[in-house]
Parts: structure tokens; sequence; C-alpha cells
């Protein structure tokens, strides 16, 4: 078998039904939603979670804990992972970016001391972990808050 010969197994894809295309159809008039309540409506039917009016599960269940809605969410880079730049290279969220080790920036760049570095690099973040800091200056880089 090559790979254009490949086709879906025989019964396992049905055509798409077509509704409210006229009575020969079979599926025309109400469009195969019934009579009159509220799934024949446009928009009928219920969010996800309601329960018919009855008091929902999640306002039954008592809330624990708390939630810090200012807590700000760091993207995290390891010591290791800049060892992709050159010599001598500043290295901020832009250039992460750019290099394709982070997608985005969120609240800011942490940067955490998981692996070596061989490299002497300017590291320009939001935050260092203590172990990061000491192993970017003892490869001769910097390592600066921004």
């Amino acid at each position: 078998m090559k790979l254009h010969e490949l086709k879906p197994a025989e019964g396992s894809r049905k055509p798409r039904r077509r509704v409210g295309r006229g009575i020969g159809s079979g599926m025309g008039k109400t469009s195969t939603r019934g009579t009159k309540g509220q799934f024949s409506r446009t928009g009928g039917g219920t969010r996800p979670g309601f329960e018919g009016g009855q008091m929902p599960l999640y306002r039954r269940l008592p809330k624990r804990g708390f939630k810090n809605t200012f807590a700000k969410k760091y993207a995290e880079v390891n010591v290791e992972q800049l060892n992709c730049f050159d010599n001598g290279a500043v290295v901020d969220p832009a250039a992460l970016i750019e290099a394709g080790i982070l997608k985005n920036v969120l609240d800011g760049v942490r940067v955490l001391g998981n692996g070596e570095l061989t490299k002497s690099l300017t590291v320009q973040a939001q935050g260092f972990t203590k172990s990061a800091q000491q192993k970017i200056e003892a490869a001769g880089g910097k390592a600066e808050v921004i």
C-alpha cells in the first residue's frame, strides 16, 4: 500500500446532514428540531453547568483557599538554554523570543539556575534565582534586572 492509496474504511464516513432544504429531503420544515420548545428555538438550550434552576454544583460546594488576582506570571528560562547565544551577546526578552526559546513574555522573564552556562553573556530579565545569577557571573557575564 502506498500513501496515495490510503482511504477511510467503508462506512466510516457519512455524508453531512443538510437540513432545511425542502420537504422532499425528509429534513425540511422544522429541520429535525421538532415543533415548539426550548430546543427548537435559535440559541435554544442551556449553558454548561445549568441544572434546570436547581442550585448548581459549583455554587453548592464550599470555596477554599485564596486566589491572588495581582500575582504575576513569569516566563521561565533555564541557564543552559542561553548557550545558543554568541559570546558577549545581550540577551533580553526580545532576543529570547527571536531565538525561539520563548513563545511569549507573560509578565516578564525569570532566569532559573538549571544546567551550566559556558558563554559570557549580558542577561537582562525581570528576575533571577541566586544560582542563576552566580552561574552567569561565574561564566564572565552580567545579570541585569530590568
